[in-house]
């Protein structure tokens, strides 16, 4: 369906809707001499409400028979209702359907190329001074992710959508130099998945000799996969960390494409934690969706009922949070989500849930663990403002030094008991 040149074409999600509502939204910008900010806030939410699986915007465009101004002020009336319907859209509760029929994004569909030329320990890209912070330095193995996650903001870090290894990656690792006096927190899973990529380019086989020169480092390798058999065949040293993001079957299913199921995550973390590593697990990000709390409650059942307190060093917790520039990006993915189905509010400078919803789900997977996890295994919100830690866990830490020690000397110590 062909459609005539207007300010409305020009806009940067125009081409990502289907051919009606493109056809629609023309005819409308012509008719209604729409300005560039309408025109652009109408693909916007022409492609929500597109990803979301919600009415079109052709069936939820106002009514312009009811309006008893003209010209310029029935024009302001029409965008003003349709952005009212679209905020009440955002803060309703997700619906995701029984039958999952989104498109599915996996590994093999992104090239990969041998060409990266960088190495250094780096810091968490999303650290901010407005949240608590525990520290992480990172060590970027491997450049963009070949998971489709539809909220990642890692694919927004990187031109392209390719896969870059580092042909010197292991030589470069062995000329870091590292204080020995000092204990270090690294983790590999900040710029792609840790362990999805296996020993492909040597990667494993690199990490695990690093941490075998370096008992001083906390290794942490974060994962959604359960590719694990190469490091346990490897015979790793005791210091690599392995953690496992977690999410409930409905998000797996709807909104991280590619990744293993909550079962098959489960039963790698357990491989590990039985061959005498300590282990960890990610509730990032946590989601609020219509079930949320009982899906939630029951991946803390099976935490509970398969590990011991004693295997499990970390437990985290945190939820969406945006910058503009990622938001855009998920846009321009344009596959079914309802990830940005949510209400937004300023979040320390990002777009996040409002308080009282992050509340709501901190709490509610805090408290569905038992007394004796809570004693044992260390909790902590990632990248979240130090007033929701006394909320949720009665307790904070009056810097991100504080912080950063309190959580190395509780991994130490587990991981010490299995070295």
């Amino acid at each position: 369906m062909q459609v005539s040149q207007t300010p409305i074409t020009d806009q940067p999600f125009f081409l990502l809707l289907k051919p009606e509502a493109r056809a629609f939204l023309t005819e409308q910008a012509v008719r209604m001499r729409l300005s560039l900010q309408d025109c652009r806030q109408a693909c916007e939410i022409a492609l929500d409400l597109q990803m979301w699986g919600a009415e079109s915007i052709q069936q939820v465009w106002p009514d312009q028979t009811q309006f008893k101004v003209t010209g310029k002020a029935r024009k302001q009336q029409t965008m003003q209702q349709l952005r009212a319907h679209w905020e009440v859209l955002k803060s309703s509760h997700n619906l995701y359907p029984l039958d999952c029929k989104t498109t599915k994004i996996s590994a093999a569909s992104i090239p990969v190329a041998v060409e990266k030329e960088k190495l250094g320990l780096g810091r968490c890209p999303v650290a901010s001074p407005r949240t608590l912070c525990c520290n992480l330095q990172t060590l970027d193995a491997v450049d963009n992710c070949g998971y489709g996650c539809s909220y990642c903001s890692i694919q927004s870090f990187f031109d392209g959508k390719q896969i870059s290894f580092d042909p010197g990656f292991a030589d470069k690792l062995k000329k870091l130099e590292l204080d020995p006096d000092k204990t270090y927190h690294i983790g590999t899973g900040q710029s792609s998945d840790s362990l999805m990529w296996g020993n492909s380019h040597g990667v494993l086989d690199a990490v695990i000799e690093f941490a075998q020169d370096h008992p001083n480092v906390i290794l942490e390798l974060k994962t959604k996969s359960a590719n694990v058999s190469h490091l346990l065949r490897a015979n790793a040293p005791k210091n690599i960390l392995c953690t496992w993001s977690l999410n409930t079957p409905t998000l797996i299913q709807h909104e991280e494409h590619g990744t293993a199921s909550l079962e098959k995550r489960l039963n790698a973390a357990q491989k590990v934690a039985d061959a005498g590593y300590v282990v960890g697990f990610h509730f990032h990000p946590i989601i609020h969706y219509h079930g949320w709390e009982n899906d939630y409650r029951h991946i803390v059942e099976q935490l509970t009922a398969r590990f011991s307190p004693q295997q499990v060093a970390l437990v985290s917790m945190g939820t969406l949070t945006y910058i503009k520039s990622v938001m855009k990006e998920i846009r321009k993915r344009s596959i079914p989500s309802q990830i940005l189905k949510m209400p937004m509010v300023d979040a320390d400078g990002k777009q996040s849930y409002p308080d009282e919803i992050k509340l709501e789900l901190f709490r509610h997977v805090y408290d569905s663990f038992p007394a004796e996890w809570k004693q044992q295994v260390f909790y902590y919100l990632c990248m979240e403002n130090q007033r929701f830690w006394k909320p949720v866990f009665g307790f904070d830490y009056a810097s991100n030094s504080e912080f950063e020690a309190a959580m190395k000397t509780a991994y130490l110590e587990k991981i010490n008991r299995r070295r």
